[in-house]
């Protein structure tokens, strides 16, 4: 019995620690600028490792696509939608078509008109699912705090 119970101990061990490794491929910054007195941009960027990518928020019918969902506040309002650069695109067999995605690094950039608030900051969430030729990690949600600067 000991020693069924040390080899299920090992391999506990073993178990959590592999579900521990988790790949967390992309990383993500912020930054902001004012354009003027009422108007500003934010920058949510993605910075990815090699071999990886991310979905463009364009994408229809294919895999999770990336988005970006804004709180609502009296500080500011987002204008327009959510500005993306041209993406990557190739066929993808699994989805019988053409799929927008980025490597390496990735900006997105939206427009803000600011309330009356001293030291507003844009707060909301982005959902993306990052992938490699061999697998897809589960969707990710994250939640962003971005200062407007002067």
């Amino acid at each position: 019995m000991k020693k069924f119970l040390l080899v299920f101990a090992v391999l506990l061990a073993f178990g959590s620690s592999a579900w521990a490794q988790i790949d967390n491929p992309v990383k993500w910054s912020y930054a902001s600028k004012k354009t003027g007195d009422k108007d500003a941009v934010v920058f949510l960027k993605a910075t990815i490792q090699k071999g990886w990518h991310i979905y463009s928020q364009t994408e229809q019918g294919g895999p999770a696509k990336s988005s970006f969902t804004f709180s609502k506040s009296k500080d500011y309002t987002p204008v327009g939608k959510i500005v993306e650069p041209k993406p990557l695109s190739r066929y993808e067999q699994a989805f019988s078509m053409n799929i927008g995605y980025f490597e390496t690094a990735v900006v997105f950039q939206q427009k803000i008109k600011l309330g009356t608030a001293k030291s507003p900051a844009v707060k909301g969430t982005l959902g993306y699912i990052a992938c490699n030729d061999h697998k897809c990690n589960p969707p990710e949600e994250v939640e962003f705090n971005i200062p407007i600067s002067n």
